[in-house]
């Protein structure tokens, strides 16, 4: 089994209420080999929600909406959530969302909302990483 982000099974699930639909990943769900989550629906997100980034502040991670509201508890408990799921049934492998505050690896947006990309993981990604879960990003969805 294979954690894949919800939206790109067509959930409806991203910030603005919409998704990143992927004909390959919903086959994967359809056959029943992956599984859909999304980490800020499971934070406690409202769909649709402001748009966030990941901002270092004072050398610590923090995600901060479009308006100033820090919502790090939100993606933090998420992360925790599917991480939790991930061990319970024994999933080694996840596929996430690029750039994606929540599921994005190895790139990210600044944090400054100017629509550039930085080196750097979104907080479900890490969580994910640091437990073993290998974590591929749906740009590389032909690597499986």
């Amino acid at each position: 089994m294979i954690l894949v982000s919800a939206c790109l099974v067509g959930i409806n699930c991203k910030y603005n209420g919409e998704n990143n639909y992927n004909e390959k990943i919903c086959n994967m769900v359809k056959e029943g080999k992956a599984l859909p989550i999304c980490s800020e629906q499971l934070g406690g997100l409202k769909t649709p929600r402001n748009p966030a980034e990941i901002k270092i502040i004072n050398g610590k991670r923090h995600v901060i909406d479009d308006e100033g509201n820090d919502v790090t508890e939100n993606f933090e408990r998420g992360a925790n959530e599917v991480l939790k799921l991930a061990k319970s049934l024994n999933i080694k492998k996840a596929i996430l969302k690029s750039r994606s505050p929540s599921c994005g690896l190895n790139k990210i947006y600044s944090g400054n909302f100017d629509k550039k990309l930085v080196d750097g993981n979104g907080v479900l990604a890490e969580l994910l990483k640091q437990n073993g879960i290998e974590v591929l990003n749906d740009d590389e969805i032909n690597l499986l």
